[in-house]
């Protein structure tokens, strides 16, 4: 889906599937147990590998007050079931008291749900947009963040500031998210996390376990197997 924007703030979830929805600098990977909240009048494009059972909730401006751009939530079983109840009614009258009761829960929910790391964000200087490329593009390179730099002709030290400056993280951490990124899309797709770790340039399962222990809050085993007890 090229480049679009809507006069209303947006809710895109998939039940199947993954998406990776870009807007800006920023590019995100939402599976399904994630949902990403975009304000309205914010330019996106949204990409879809494979079979992908999309779902989309618009709000007036103002109904969900406390996310800001680009949000990504996790959709617990029962916002999840919240969200197929509204698009099969396909517009919520504020008259039908089911209805505005629906929005006001749903909306309750979007607010209370708990944030995920689920992106990263592109730095916008060329130099170091390339180094960001070549990463995403083969995250289980071995190349040492220098020689990337010098593949790009420039000093790992000047991609650095520019990390620090645009996107508020150093080259190294954000090279570790975009690989936890990439294993999250795996992990769903039915790898294992052996296959996984090595595919995002771990060369130790047990390394791999730890990182994304850090960014998710559990073992990619147990997060994987949760997210499949959650969607059966």
């Amino acid at each position: 889906m090229p480049d679009h924007a809507h006069a209303a703030d947006q809710l895109i979830y998939a039940t199947q599937g993954i998406m990776e929805v870009t807007s800006g600098q920023s590019v995100w990977v939402i599976p399904p147990e994630f949902a990403l909240w975009m304000p309205a009048k914010t330019s996106h494009r949204i990409r879809m590998d494979g079979v992908v059972r999309m779902r989309t909730l618009y709000f007036r401006p103002g109904i969900v007050t406390r996310l800001t751009n680009g949000t990504v939530l996790h959709v617990s079983p029962l916002l999840r079931e919240l969200i197929v109840e509204a698009v099969h009614l396909r517009k919520l009258r504020v008259n039908n008291q089911y209805e505005s009761a629906l929005r006001d829960v749903l909306a309750h929910q979007l607010e209370q749900a708990t944030p995920a790391p689920t992106f990263v964000t592109m730095p916008s200087d060329p130099r170091a947009r390339a180094v960001a490329q070549a990463i995403l593009g083969a995250p289980s390179e071995s190349q040492t963040l220098a020689d990337l730099c010098a593949d790009a002709g420039v000093s790992i030290r000047t991609v650095q500031r520019i990390f620090q400056r645009e996107v508020g993280i150093d080259l190294d951490a954000w090279r570790r998210q975009a690989r936890l990124t990439k294993a999250m899309q795996l992990l769903i797709a039915g790898a294992s996390v052996k296959e996984v770790a090595f595919a995002v340039g771990y060369g130790q399962p047990s390394a791999f376990v730890q990182a994304f222990r850090r960014l998710f809050g559990a073992t990619p085993k147990a997060w994987a197997a949760r997210l499949r007890t959650s969607h059966s």
